[in-house]
């Protein structure tokens, strides 16, 4: 019956088995969704704790493995494969979903280390639901129906794809730092404000990092084309990072630390310079202008930081 649907000379032995194979893990990732918490008993856990103090055991450190093989590597590089129009996005992204579905019940039926309920296990049906929903779009565009409703339908389902397709990469990161919090069992109560600052801070950083990485590589056509220059999107990152940095580092309705001052007046600095950076990197008529703001932001950064370690 599928075949009968397919285009001619779009059926071929390896792609039946492509298919083949991606339904098979699409059946088994859908079966994972029911799991929505680990059924540990949570006996061991002392009072005032989130974990255990057993150690992590052999199963787990597998599913840690597995999990992070499958979406820290794999998966992101299914994605870039994918942009490219590579002929191994598709080997590489089912190779991930296997070790996926396979960390998953790895995940849930481990010993050692105990958990309360906490956040990694509360985002990962989220993750899945994500990940499976991928997968369904994936093969219905590999089964190249174009004729009739399914060529609008087709259009729609490209783009769905590949908006999930870039913001997998993501979500990964996310899920990965809460595995990170829950195994190690902190970020918890006057802890989670500066928590969330560093972890937003540094993930931003990384991703920032990769993103202009690639634009410097791959997207100079992209910013002639936008009109704005590369101080420009320097100083919007700083001034939202600004943002984020002022109002998590310190824990309002409490007292002021030392600490919650220093890095509360960080992010004003951020945020402020930014905002500048962004007013001065267009002209009058609305030209891009290069400045040296987000350089002087980053240098002033840097030394700060030199002089409170001392101080």
């Amino acid at each position: 019956m599928v075949r009968s649907l397919l285009p001619q000379g779009h059926w071929t032995a390896s792609k039946r088995t492509t298919q083949l194979f991606a339904g098979v893990i699409l059946l088994a990732a859908t079966t994972t969704v029911t799991v929505t918490a680990h059924e540990h008993p949570d006996e061991n856990i002392p009072p005032g704790s989130v974990v255990s103090p057993d150690p992590i055991d052999r199963i787990l450190w597998l599913h840690i493995l597995f999990m992070a093989t499958a979406f820290g590597i794999l998966f992101p590089t299914g994605m870039v494969l994918g942009l490219v129009r590579s002929r191994f996005h598709v080997p590489v992204q089912i190779l991930g979903t296997a070790l996926a579905v396979v960390g998953w019940f790895l995940g849930h039926h481990h010993g050692g280390r105990q958990f309360s309920k906490n956040v990694h296990a509360s985002f990962a049906p989220w993750l899945a639901l994500l990940l499976i929903t991928q997968i369904a779009f994936g093969l219905y565009l590999k089964l190249h129906l174009e004729k009739g409703w399914h060529g609008k339908v087709r259009r729609v389902a490209v783009r769905i794809h590949g908006v999930i397709g870039k913001a997998f990469p993501v979500a990964s990161w996310v899920q990965m730092l809460f595995g990170g919090i829950t195994a190690l069992g902190f970020c918890h109560d006057d802890h989670l404000g500066q928590c969330l600052a560093h972890f937003i801070m540094g993930s931003s950083f990384i991703g920032y990092a990769i993103i202009m990485s690639l634009m410097m590589l791959l997207g100079q056509s992209w910013l002639a084309r936008s009109g704005k220059s590369p101080e420009f999107w320097d100083s919007l990152v700083i001034a939202l990072w600004g943002c984020v940095n002022t109002f998590t580092e310190h824990r309002w309705g409490h007292p002021w630390a030392h600490n919650d001052i220093q890095h509360t007046s960080m992010g004003i600095v951020w945020w402020a310079s930014g905002l500048l950076g962004l007013w001065l990197s267009k002209g009058k008529n609305g030209e891009p202008r290069r400045n040296v703001i987000p350089a002087l932001v980053i240098f002033m950064t840097g030394w700060a930081m030199v002089c409170l370690s001392i101080i």
